[in-house]
């Protein structure tokens, strides 16, 4: 099983791997050095060359990789693997279950957690969030710490419950199948009958063994926070090193999702997508969007911007505070269930959406948020986030066990369990929508890992020394 992913030495799989090399060196000059920037900045790995597997070649994680200087190989003899979350289902063993999986070396990291799904899974993560706001009342907690998502029912275990529910208080519920993403199998019910109808539906294609899933059922945001009159939401990545401790790192940049069409809870207007739906991938299907004029998104800065000029700076820092907030109390609820392998990283890509009163609502979280771009903007804020991402996990050991509270865009906001903040802070809650001047910030990092090395401190020593020797006899000659 494992020779047939990674290659195992086959013939075939080292063409492909050949293949896939090619087609990074054919990349354009122009491309090459904006993506080359970051690099000049990182200094040599330490040791010898890293080596990486993969799952997705001819993609921008795939180019990261290679503009790092690391060496691909068709073997198990990897340090990292960026893989695919069906790969890690297949090789990274759940430990509870006694599967049998890749034995990996010490050194050895890989991209996902084993049971990442307890988060990333639309009614495991509604389980999980419900189990700690109840808990954080019983052991005398705020559960307002825990009340971040909107009122769920799975579907169809909870459907008589929901339908007795929705009879009662009424209101409009979005649909979503638990396993699909952007936006596939969504669809709005305003009247109980809808999901009755649905219910009737899957139990016959339960009878007929077709194949069916189940939904989540939320309270719908009919009233959210808009921009010119447009819903969105808001993309933003955090990087979980360990689940115990909880350690986390969450990126300054993001962007935010806008719909093509003006917000409008009329009766004509349920149906459509382009109104209700952010996903970018389903607004890029409406006749009446034009690349050329705008691609639907803005920076995580610009927006902050644009909400501190129509509600001050204190509205705005206490409304970006509860996204930061949402991250760590999300993950804080899933500590306990996920399996924390010290071989395993995360990095999600959080959905967040804002209501009219600027309080923020999570969405869902991504495992494998998109990394494809449509603009140059975009390719260069994920081409930044996964060469940081990569730093951050620090394959070559350049932190010597220690955790730097900033490295590239990334800001650590946890560790041992507990909120934190850096000297960059000063009076802000949280460095999200800051500006990320990530390259500086490396190259900040690279003094402080200098500094922190007795034996790289001795030798930068040693070297001013000598040139202030040789200096000495120049002025002397």
């Amino acid at each position: 099983r494992r020779s047939g992913v990674t290659g195992g030495g086959r013939v075939g799989d080292r063409v492909s791997v050949e293949r896939a090399r090619r087609h990074v060196a054919r990349a354009g000059n122009a491309m090459q050095k904006r993506d080359s920037a970051s690099r000049l900045t990182q200094g040599a790995p330490l040791g010898r060359q890293v080596r990486f597997g993969t799952t997705v070649r001819h993609s921008i994680p795939y180019k990261v990789l290679c503009a790092r200087g690391w060496k691909e190989v068709d073997d198990d003899s990897w340090d990292f693997f960026y893989a695919d979350v069906g790969w890690i289902h297949e090789n990274v063993p759940y430990a509870s279950t006694g599967s049998q999986g890749l034995r990996l070396s010490e050194h050895q990291r890989v991209n996902h957690f084993p049971n990442h799904v307890e988060l990333t899974r639309k009614d495991l993560m509604a389980k999980n969030v419900k189990r700690s706001l109840k808990g954080a009342a019983k052991n005398g907690l705020d559960p307002a710490e825990y009340d971040f998502i909107p009122q769920t029912f799975i579907l169809p275990n909870e459907g008589a419950m929901m339908l007795r529910h929705f009879r009662e208080n009424g209101g409009m519920w979005i649909m979503k199948p638990i396993g699909r993403a952007q936006g596939k199998g969504i669809f709005l019910a305003s009247k109980p009958n809808q999901i009755e109808a649905w219910m009737r539906d899957r139990g016959t294609q339960k009878a007929e063994n077709c194949c069916y899933e189940n939904y989540v059922a939320q309270r719908y945001l009919d009233d959210p926070y808009l921009v010119g009159g447009k819903k969105f939401d808001m993309r933003i990545y955090a990087v979980c090193l360990s689940y115990n401790p909880l350690k986390v790192y969450l990126y300054r940049e993001g962007f935010a999702r806008f719909t093509n069409a003006r917000y409008s809870m009329s009766k004509a207007d349920i149906d459509n997508p382009y109104v209700h739906l952010t996903n970018h991938a389903i607004q890029k299907k409406d006749e009446a969007y034009d690349a050329e004029t705008t691609d639907l998104k803005w920076s995580i800065g610009e927006l902050k911007r644009f909400m501190t000029t129509k509600h001050g700076a204190e509205a705005v820092n206490a409304c970006f505070a509860g996204i930061q907030s949402i991250i760590v109390n999300s993950l804080r609820s899933v500590s306990n269930v996920i399996i924390n392998d010290k071989h395993c990283f995360e990095m999600y890509g959080y959905d967040v959406m804002l209501d009219a009163d600027l309080k923020p609502w999570l969405i869902e979280v991504n495992a494998s948020p998109s990394m494809s771009s449509d603009t140059q903007t975009d390719h260069d804020l994920k081409f930044g986030l996964l060469d940081d991402m990569l730093t951050l996990v620090d394959v070559e050991n350049h932190f010597a066990g220690r955790a730097p509270r900033r490295v590239g865009g990334f800001d650590l906001i946890c560790e041992n369990g507990a909120e934190t903040r850096g000297e960059e802070f000063g009076a802000l809650p949280t460095m999200l929508g800051t500006h990320n001047d990530r390259l500086e910030s490396l190259k900040r990092l690279r003094r402080w890992c200098t500094r922190g090395d007795p034996a790289k401190a001795d030798a930068a020593s040693k070297e001013r020394d000598d040139e202030g020797v040789r200096g000495t006899r120049r002025d002397a000659r």
